[in-house]
């Protein structure tokens, strides 16, 4: 059984415990996981190693923040050529799908971990209480090393932008 990170992050200023290790810049990307496409294909951490990456783990892409943020996700992810943008959620498949339709985001691949739960325990960001994967973005390199991290400290508010994007233009 994973490591309880207690009251590691906030859910409305509520401490909310996190299942899983605490990622740091330099740590190795964990690769572990299986997730599932929109379109119901399979995406593993395999899949991803060796990619210049941006992980966005979120609660819901139904939720007016997460949707906020994928969206930024989506127009910036243009900017930086080669950097694959992935957001993580505990969504059902065929939500993702219709969210990315209604959106327009073509330039995400959005990706669930329903099915498992193996992502959001490897990257530390599965609420157990939430039965959701907090707020967090990481920001990993060709070689598989975590490059930045931010879990973001209450899950109501959005990631640091610019400092993520930083770090994805640096892999460019």
């Amino acid at each position: 059984m994973s490591v309880i990170r207690s009251g590691a992050v906030k859910w409305k200023d509520a401490p909310t415990d996190l299942e899983g290790p605490e990622l740091r810049v330099g740590d190795r990307a964990p690769a572990d996981f299986a997730l599932v496409g929109a379109d119901l294909s399979a995406l593993s951490g395999a899949d991803l190693a060796g990619k210049p990456r941006i992980l966005c783990a979120v609660p819901s892409l139904d939720t007016a923040v997460c949707d906020l943020e994928m969206r930024r996700f989506n127009t910036e992810a243009e900017k930086i050529p080669g950097v694959k943008v992935v957001s993580i959620s505990l969504d059902l498949p065929f939500a993702l799908k219709r969210w990315c339709g209604a959106t327009g985001s073509d330039r995400i691949q959005a990706a669930s971990d329903w099915k498992e739960r193996a992502f959001g325990r490897a990257y530390g960001v599965f609420a157990p209480s939430k039965a959701l994967l907090a707020r967090a973005v990481f920001v990993i390199g060709a070689d598989d090393t975590v490059r930045h991290v931010e879990y973001v400290a209450d899950v109501v508010h959005e990631p640091n932008y610019d400092a993520a994007l930083a770090a994805a233009r640096a892999l460019a």
